[in-house]
Formats: C-alpha cells, structure tokens, sequence
C-alpha cells in the first residue's frame, strides 16, 4: 500500500498543487485501502469508485491546463449517508427512501469547488438516533482500532474510513454528540462548530436547533482547512454563527495563556465517569498547566437540558422519518421512537428552541470565570458493538446516556465543543477530552488543540499499516 493513504488533507494538497502526484493517483490508493479494508470494517455505505475517478481526472485536466486549484484540490472525501450527494440515495442509515437525490447539499457542492472528490457515502445508526453505528439496513460498523467494539456514532463510518486511511476526511453530523463521539471512539479530531457556522440546506434544519454538519480528521490543521471551505450561511438558514477568525489562522497561532477550568461531573444525574476518563482528564491538565495556562478544577451548574433536548430529538427524528418514501420500510424502532413522540408537535418544538436559550444561558456561566471548559467525551469506553440488537426506543435510550453525558448539552446550547484524541487506554481504544468554548469561540478552541496536538502527539493507525 502506498504512502499516500497516510497522508492527511494538508499534506495531499500540497503534493497534488505542486504536481508530485496526482489527484487520480490519490484516489487510487484510497480506493485500493477501501477494497482492502472496508468489507471487515463496515465503513462505507457505497463507493462511488467510477464517479470519484472521473471527478479526480478532471481535477488533473483542469491543472494541466493551467486552472487555480482549489483549497481541497485532489483530497478523497466521505459524506455521511444523512448528507445529500447528487445521484445518490439519501438513507439516513436506512431503507426508506429508494430515489436518488437531484443534487448535492450544499456543504458537497462547496466540497466539489474546493477540488475534493467524493468516494462515496458512509454508515450510520437511522437517523443518527444513538450513538452507536448499527443498523438493520448496514449492519454494523466496527471501530479499527479493536474490532468487537463500536466506532461510536452516529457518524461512525466517517470515524472507521478516516482512523484507518480510507479517505483523508469525512463529512459528518452531530445532533447530541456524533462529530465528537465517534472521534474520541477512533482517535480523531473533532469539532462540533458554533450553531449556524455550516450550513443544511437544503435540508431546513438538523434536528431543529440541535444538529450541525463538520468534518472528522487525523489533524487539528486538517479540520480548520475544511471548516474553511464549509463554513457559512446560506439563504433560508434559520440558524447562523457570529464571525470568526480562519480556522486555519487559528491552527497557526498560540493560543496565548488561557484559563481553563476542568470537571468530570457529568451533565446527566446518576452516570459515574469510567476512571480511565478521568484520568486522562487530569493528565490533560497537568500537561496543560507544564504549557503555561491557568488550569484549575471547576464545578459547573448545568442546567438540565431535558425539556431542551427531548422535543428536538422526537421531532426531528419524526420530521425526517416522515419524510421518506417508504415509511414502512424503517426499523421497528424508529417507528415506535414516531410513535412515542407524537407529543412533540412544532409548537412544543418550539418551545423547546426557547428553553434551549434558557438552558443556554446559564451554561454559558461557567465563562464567566475561565476561557475553555474541559471535560470527558464520554463516560464510558467504547462498548462492544451489538449495543442496539433486540432493543427498542427506552432501552436504547437508556444505553446511550452514559455516552451523550457530557456532550448533548452544548448542542442545546450552540456552543462549539472539540474532540481532542490522548493516546490508547490499556484497552487498547483511543482516549479523548473534550473542550467547550464560548459562543462563536471555534478558534480559541482550533488553538489550543494544535497546542496540545504538537506538544503530545496523537497516535494514528495509519502509522501502523
């Protein structure tokens, strides 16, 4: 297997802008790990192999004739089966739609201008409803790192196809904590950004107020210069982010001293933190403050966020299960989560919005005294996968709580909160924290990830094979 499978989306653009390989030799190599790994793994929904090399010649044509090429010029690209890609069914991880889309979302068409070629569309739970990539349609999906457990989810496939090198970045979603969860599951980057910051269209909302798109990568620096291309309004947008700074400016600065303010209290009353997450919480400290910021215990009052996310969750799920073709053709679960969310009409989910603004605002007061709050991801480690089989909406709910305990709090709230990988526990998985910055405050938290990132560097199972 050749070198360029381990190359991350800065380094590929380097080499295909300079011309020392080309976007059609990147895409083969990539196209050969997925063959090689993906039937093991259970990654990738479906490989646009012919699309993909068709699109990667015609980034080469356009540099051999003397184009500009684009920020993402010749990078391989995985989009999460929630994302529409022209030509494509749009799942949602399921059976209930059968006709391809007309047209790519809108994060892919900006994806495609910046030179990306898409390679095909990746695995996730129905609807992205738990935190765990298993499906009756796709079965499941398995973490690379150690194969009886989970990816995490619900943007799993994209975790599994970038740890292992299968692409050098996915597109992903995150409604309560799958940009991050999956991330900490498989040793990636990633940031949920600030509400707003990227659009759905043309899907109208992500779960309403709780959902965004973003990328999952091998590299601080990798995600910023996605999140360049990605970012921004559309028209219709209900939702949109303050300014910001470039990510990749901010992947390039110091972060300056900062005061951060850790805690492994969880959010959700009655969940107890594994003690390998808290211990790498407090080995994150200890090396933050040897990099010179204010780094103290602190003891957040959450608020909860129960009446927040609930409506949002039902609702969302039952807006997009609604609106598939074939509504017969679902999982019985997700029939029976429509079922029991019938309460959540659009004027409860709106009320809901408004209490999310509440909740909002008395989670942010945890500001008031430090710049970055750091806490677990998780609770819990990776579980062994079948975490879902024979189960129905209440008790998957209930196994997922300990997994979402310590994020789906700030997608009530908007705020942009990181995944930073930590190394391997004795059990062989990755470790993670994650960092919570203050409203539109992405590139505070893009900083001091690169801190951490160069002065202890993650491992990368690409390094391995």
């Amino acid at each position: 297997m050749s070198d360029l499978t381990r190359l991350g989306v800065a380094e590929t653009v380097r080499r295909t802008t300079r011309g020392e390989v080309s976007a059609a030799g990147v895409l083969g190599d990539h196209l050969a790990r997925i063959e090689r790994d993906n039937p093991a793994l259970n990654a990738f929904s479906v490989v646009l192999a012919d699309r993909a090399r068709a699109e990667a010649a015609a980034r080469d044509r356009a540099l051999a004739d003397g184009a500009s090429p684009g920020p993402l010029h010749g990078v391989p690209v995985a989009i999460k089966e929630e994302i529409d890609v022209e030509g494509c069914v749009t799942t949602f991880g399921g059976r209930g739609n059968s006709t391809p889309v007309p047209a790519d979302a809108e994060v892919v068409r900006r994806l495609r201008a910046a030179g990306a070629v898409v390679v095909g569309k990746t695995t996730m739970p129905e609807f992205g409803s738990y935190p765990f990539t298993e499906s009756d349609a796709y079965g499941v999906t398995r973490n690379p790192w150690r194969r009886t457990h989970t990816p995490g989810g619900s943007s799993g496939g994209t975790a599994v196809a970038v740890a292992t090198g299968m692409v050098p970045v996915g597109m992903g979603g995150d409604g309560g904590g799958s940009i991050r969860i999956p991330s900490a599951c498989c040793g990636l980057f990633g940031l949920k950004p600030q509400r707003g910051r990227v659009t759905s269209a043309p899907m109208e909302h992500l779960w309403w107020a709780l959902g965004t798109a973003g990328p999952l990568t091998r590299s601080v620096l990798d995600s910023a210069l996605v999140y360049d291309v990605v970012r921004g309004a559309a028209p219709g947008d209900r939702f949109r982010a303050g300014d910001t700074d470039s990510f990749v400016a901010a992947a390039a600065r110091a972060p300056g001293r900062l005061r951060i303010g850790w805690s492994a209290r969880p959010v959700t009353a009655g969940i107890r933190p594994d003690p390998i997450q808290v211990r790498v919480l407090e080995e994150t400290a200890r090396l933050l403050a040897g990099l010179g910021h204010d780094v103290r215990e602190v003891r957040p009052r959450y608020p909860d966020p129960t009446a927040a996310f609930l409506p949002q969750f039902f609702g969302g799920i039952r807006a997009e299960a609604e609106g598939v073709e074939h509504f017969e053709r679902l999982e019985r679960r997700t029939q029976e989560t429509c079922r029991l969310g019938a309460w959540a009409t659009p004027q409860v989910i709106e009320s809901a919005i408004s209490a999310g603004e509440k909740v909002a605002a008395k989670a942010n007061r945890v500001f008031d005294s430090v710049d970055v709050l750091m806490t677990p991801v998780m609770a819990n480690r990776p579980p062994r996968v079948g975490v879902l089989a024979g189960t129905g909406t209440v008790r998957a709910s209930l196994r997922s709580m300990p997994t979402i305990a310590y994020t789906a709090l700030w997608n009530v709230t908007g705020n942009p909160a990181a995944s930073v990988p930590r190394g391997l526990a004795e059990d062989g998985l990755p470790t993670a924290v994650q960092l919570v910055g203050r409203t539109d405050d992405e590139p505070t938290l893009v900083s001091l990830a690169a801190q951490i990132e160069a002065a202890s560097p993650w491992p990368l199972l690409t390094d391995r094979s």
